[in-house]
């Protein structure tokens, strides 16, 4: 059975105001062309239209022009819109970048004209455009209508072009609500100039054209109406949907060092020889999560809410995996984790898959980690289900390791020297001593008091560091690369 254009549940958002009368034109047209029996058969359409004084083309109005459309834009994600409607040819030629900050599929009004002029005049080649001088300069035609299958064609004299200009935005133009007389007479003489060049088709490059396109006379070419050629491609729904890019959602906070060493290691591993090589990262710095290890050895207060509450805003804010730059909090994770609609990428199951990779003779495993992580067992259920086993400091190395993260000089005052890493030497000895060869830095603070990698003890003993952050940070860069390329 087939399906509606109103079936398929798309709501359209107009962006108005930029032209007031041809954003209208089209919004009549999207109506006029879907086929529909009944006026239950439409699809919804939210027509904004707000007063919009960035008038003309110049760097300041630009900007206004582009902020305008980017907050009607936002507000048209918030009230359900589906597909974003953008009749304003100037504005396109800046589309990339608003396809490139909203989830919105945005319906391309070049595109729509080039669609409309290869199915209805499959032999026009030489393709004649009336356009605005910005329009032009930034040949936004020419990337559409390319050679050497096309060849666009422009007024020849700026005279001509002034009097596009003039026929538009002058006091007795278009734009003022004029639509006969002298516009009419001076698109004429416009197209008669491009007909003199041997064009095959007339394309209007402002929407405004096309309120008058069938009174301008006839001529020897077509002359397109580009707002129905338009209106057309939103009712089949040819929108070129956006690809935004990867975005990696960040629970900060927990703890605040934590974060910005995880951040650091993410911008490290990432491949880029640019600024814009590197993935997206939104991150909620939220420090007022209540202290994890507290709550599962004490009394503290019930992270849960805060922890899912802070995963639901990245979720909202269009994360597609979350990143959870903390041991333990993951004692939380399976229980958040059916509530979301997006993953949360497992800091414990990841490091224990590296640690089977790299180390696959090990199978005593240190675990160096707060008495909260220790005492949930998320990382000794995480090593048992490979085959690993942990080995966790006795009590009173346990009691040096929490000291050295939550102690008056731990890392999380903010010390990185001194007594705050000679209690997780202790630690690392100690382990040492009991003949494991791999320990997890299972705080996210530790790694700061202990590099990654090789450590030799005082009395020769090695043992292979690995920091849960780097390897949490590789594998959400491994996901950003895998669906971007």
């Amino acid at each position: 059975m087939s399906t509606t254009f109103a079936e398929s549940k798309r709501k359209l958002g107009v962006v108005g105001g930029l032209g007031p009368l041809a954003s209208a034109d089209v919004f009549f047209k999207i109506v006029k062309a879907t086929p529909a029996s009944s006026d239950a058969g439409h699809a919804e359409v939210i027509f904004e239209q707000r007063p919009f004084s960035g008038v003309g083309a110049g760097s300041s109005a630009t900007t206004a022009r582009k902020l305008y459309i980017y907050d009607m834009i936002r507000d048209f994600e918030k009230r359900g819109v589906t597909m974003v409607v953008l009749p304003c040819f100037l504005s396109h030629t800046f589309i990339d970048e608003l396809k490139a900050n909203t989830s919105l599929p945005i319906v391309d009004i070049v595109e729509a004209v080039r669609s409309y002029v290869r199915r209805t005049f499959p032999g026009a080649k030489r393709i004649g455009v009336l356009a605005s001088d910005y329009v032009r300069e930034k040949r936004l035609f020419e990337r559409y209508f390319a050679a050497p299958e096309f060849e666009v064609v422009h007024p020849r004299t700026a005279d001509d072009t002034d009097r596009v200009t003039e026929a538009i935005y002058g006091p007795d133009g278009i734009k003022s609500g004029n639509l006969g007389g002298r516009p009419l007479a001076l698109l004429r003489a416009v197209c008669e100039d491009l007909i003199e060049q041997g064009v095959d088709v007339i394309v209007p490059g402002m929407t405004e054209i096309a309120l008058v396109a069938g009174d301008i006379g006839p001529l020897q070419v077509p002359l397109v109406d580009s707002n129905m050629a338009y209106a057309q491609s939103v009712v089949s729904g040819c929108a070129g949907s956006p690809s935004p890019a990867f975005k990696v959602g960040v629970v900060g906070g927990v703890g605040p060092a934590a974060t910005v060493d995880f951040l650091e290691k993410v911008v490290r591993h990432t491949p880029a020889s640019r600024d814009q090589d590197h993935i997206k990262l939104l991150v909620e710095q939220n420090p007022q999560i209540p202290d994890r290890t507290e709550n599962l050895i004490g009394d503290g207060l019930d992270p849960t809410v805060s922890l899912y509450a802070t995963c639901k805003k990245l979720e909202e804010g269009g994360a597609d995996i979350i990143a959870i730059p903390c041991n333990t909090a993951h004692a939380y994770v399976d229980g958040i984790q059916r509530y979301l609609g997006i993953p949360v990428v497992n800091m414990l199951t990841v490091t224990v898959q590296y640690l089977r990779e790299v180390f696959p003779e090990s199978r005593d495993i240190g675990v160096l980690a707060t008495s909260g992580t220790i005492e949930s067992g998320v990382y000794q259920k995480a090593l048992e289900s490979h085959g690993l086993r942990q080995v966790a400091p006795d009590p009173a190395l346990q009691v040096r390791v929490m000291d050295a993260i939550y102690g008056k000089t731990g890392v999380k005052a903010g010390f990185t020297t001194g007594q705050c890493k000679e209690d997780l030497i202790a630690a690392v000895e100690g382990l040492i001593a009991r003949g494991v060869e791999v320990i997890i830095l299972g705080c996210t603070e530790l790694p700061m008091l202990l590099p990654a990698g090789e450590f030799v003890s005082r009395n020769g003993g090695r043992v292979q560091l690995v920091d849960p952050t780097e390897v949490l940070a590789r594998q959400c860069v491994a996901y950003a690369k895998d669906v971007t390329n």
